[in-house]
């Protein structure tokens, strides 16, 4: 199986998962996100592999119109669903690497809590600034690896062992380095720890008790300077919660 055809068997499975995601609806994040990108109702917006279309409904109310699309016909049919009464939001199933819209079509194009999913990060963010008017606004998050390699391989075999459609947290250099051959330029951006239950965060793409119990073992297992790093938090035995670092970035496109 492909990676592609992997990760929309993983989301089809697990579409209602990522609709209820108590990470994924993290309204501190997604105010953020409204108030760096500054919105206004003149704006029509294209959120890329919108999963639960949590930011697709945050804008909503804010833009004219908002284009959610996502890899995972199943994914895109639930959200909607879930939306329905959301009329300005559109929904298109798309590869957010080969996009079926033409060149600067949107004001905004944002993508958050995917890309580690996308197997050419170079592709999408060609896609993303070709279908990006100029001026306009790319507002970006994912989880990213440390710039240290013994971390940046701890996290990645970690996210693997628990989707097996994970391709790659790739580190903040890495998206700059992609980045920076297009027209885009850093406004704001920052790092920031996210706080992730165990049982919910396993539970979204692990049916099998053995691969959960695999994945607990995984993180209570790792050495003590890792799991500093990573701020593993256990009970009587039982693991809680771990961080993962996340970078939040906003692009704007040249003239």
């Amino acid at each position: 199986m492909d990676e592609k055809s992997l990760v929309k068997k993983t989301f089809a499975k697990n579409s209602n998962a990522y609709i209820t995601s108590k990470t994924h609806a993290n309204e501190k994040e997604l105010d953020k996100m409204m108030t760096w990108t500054a919105p206004n109702k003149e704006m029509v917006m294209l959120d890329l592999a919108t999963g639960g279309g949590h930011v697709a409904k945050k804008y909503s109310p804010h833009v004219k119109n908002v284009i959610a699309t996502d890899l995972t016909p199943k994914m895109l049919q639930e959200t909607r669903n879930h939306l329905k009464n959301y009329t300005n939001i559109h929904y298109v199933v798309a590869d957010a690497e080969n996009l079926p819209f033409l060149d600067q079509s949107f004001d905004i194009v944002s993508c958050r809590i995917a890309a580690h999913h996308f197997p050419n990060p170079t592709k999408f963010i060609e896609e993303t600034n070709r279908v990006l008017k100029p001026k306009g606004t790319f507002i970006f998050v994912d989880n990213i690896s440390s710039e240290d390699i013994e971390l940046e391989l701890y996290v990645n075999e970690l996210e693997k062992l628990r989707d097996p459609s994970h391709m790659r947290s790739l580190k903040v250099s890495e998206w700059k380095q992609i980045i920076s051959i297009y027209p885009l330029s850093i406004r704001k951006e920052q790092l920031q720890k996210k706080v992730l239950p165990f049982q919910d965060w396993v539970d979204r793409t692990v049916e099998d008790p053995n691969q959960k119990n695999i994945v607990e073992s995984y993180l209570l297992g790792a050495n003590p300077r890792v799991k500093a790093y990573f701020d593993v938090k256990q009970q009587n035995e039982q693991l809680q919660s771990f961080s993962i670092d996340e970078w939040m970035v906003m692009y704007q496109k040249g003239d």
